[in-house]
């Protein structure tokens, strides 16, 4: 695996280095050793996955409350996204900064979110999955979000997006 730091410290792009044949393909997505050499201790306690069946869905901005903030690899298993990390930890050089990056199926390629950062994604096509592993275990009453278009952070999405959720449309403009 190679892993490519970002703007934001501790987002980090996860390349898989896929071994081909004749047969196909063989890749490596996740290992705790090689994360952990990269300066990423990162285990996850829960794989879940998206499922995206129009292209234009966003979803997002997502992030879980302390005490049980939560770290995230994710990646498009079937599909395109563009795929957005937003910092929002107060004493971070980067608040409110946000980088984004193309996750296809095709590519491999995933991104791993540090605890208070947002995370959230539009399709580029339709039937989109979207794996992500997570650590800890999501806890329910924890949840939170903040508008996906909010002037605070200026994110540049590649499209407008077709489908949301009600919660994901009714996220406050982000307060700190």
């Amino acid at each position: 695996m190679r892993f490519t730091a970002t703007d934001i410290a501790g987002v980090v792009i996860v390349e898989a280095e896929p071994h081909v044949d004749e047969r196909g393909g063989f890749a490596r997505l996740h290992c705790p050793y090689e994360f952990a050499a990269a300066g990423i201790p990162f285990e996850p306690a829960q794989t879940s996955i998206s499922t995206n069946p129009r292209a234009g869905t966003l979803r997002g901005m997502h992030f879980q409350k302390a005490p049980r903030a939560e770290t995230k690899l994710v990646r498009a298993v079937r599909g395109r996204v563009f795929d957005v990390a937003v910092d929002l930890r107060p004493d971070s050089p980067t608040h409110r900064h946000w980088v984004g990056t193309e996750l296809s199926a095709d590519s491999l390629r995933g991104l791993f979110i540090p605890e208070g950062v947002a995370h959230g994604f539009i399709t580029l096509e339709p039937d989109t999955d979207v794996l992500y592993q997570i650590a800890p275990a999501y806890t329910p009453g924890h949840a939170a979000g903040v508008r996906w278009d909010d002037p605070a952070f200026g994110i540049t999405w590649p499209m407008a997006p077709a489908l949301m959720s009600a919660a994901d449309a009714a996220y406050p403009d982000y307060d700190a």
